[in-house]
């Protein structure tokens, strides 16, 4: 037992340095992901109502006439595409998930226009497994953090241990997620 002890201490130690950069990307992104609903943890959105004069009716001329538009409020640059979704409006798309919706009987629109939000953009990349080789290291973190709860209840002994307090603790941390799991 001394010796599990021992080994469980030092690698738990050594996994447990080698994993904190992961586990502090995936900490940030986790609390991010959880408040979906409350913000937009990859990008920052901002508005911009104007009105214009210009004719976005469908014509021979609508790419002239929204480069047009864009040189006013934007940037004719950023052009992706555009669509009609009824009759009263013309959507046009931007580079970077911006867009502009236009009223084309009365000239009012809005822009929309996406900001990727510094940190919580790239680690939330990274929590979405971008390639086969981050999903390989995400897997090897995953069971390194079972390693590493495994290997922390042999490192302490006796009264704190898991034969004491520490299993009080390891029996209440197997309980939440199951009462969480039962009433929702």
């Amino acid at each position: 037992m001394k010796k599990l002890r021992k080994w469980s201490r030092i690698l738990h130690r050594d996994i447990g340095f080698f994993f904190i950069g992961t586990s502090i990307i995936y900490g940030f992104s986790g609390i991010a992901l959880n408040h979906m609903n409350d913000w937009n943890p990859n990008y920052s959105v901002s508005t911009n109502d104007f009105v214009t004069e210009i004719n976005l009716n469908k014509n021979e001329k609508i790419k002239e006439n929204i480069f047009k538009l864009l040189d006013e409020i934007d940037d004719k640059e950023n052009y992706k595409k555009h669509y009609y979704p009824n009759d009263n409006f013309i959507k046009i798309f931007l580079n970077g998930g911006s867009s502009i919706v236009v009223n084309i009987d009365t000239g009012e629109g809005q822009a929309e226009y996406l900001k990727k939000r510094p940190l919580f953009y790239q680690v939330n990349y990274l929590h979405y497994n971008p390639n086969a080789w981050w999903m390989w290291f995400s897997d090897i973190f995953a069971a390194a953090l079972i390693f590493l709860a495994i290997t922390s209840i042999f490192m302490v002994r006796g009264r704190k241990g898991a034969y004491g307090r520490g299993g009080i603790y390891i029996a209440v941390g197997i309980i939440v997620p199951i009462v969480f799991l039962l009433l929702s």
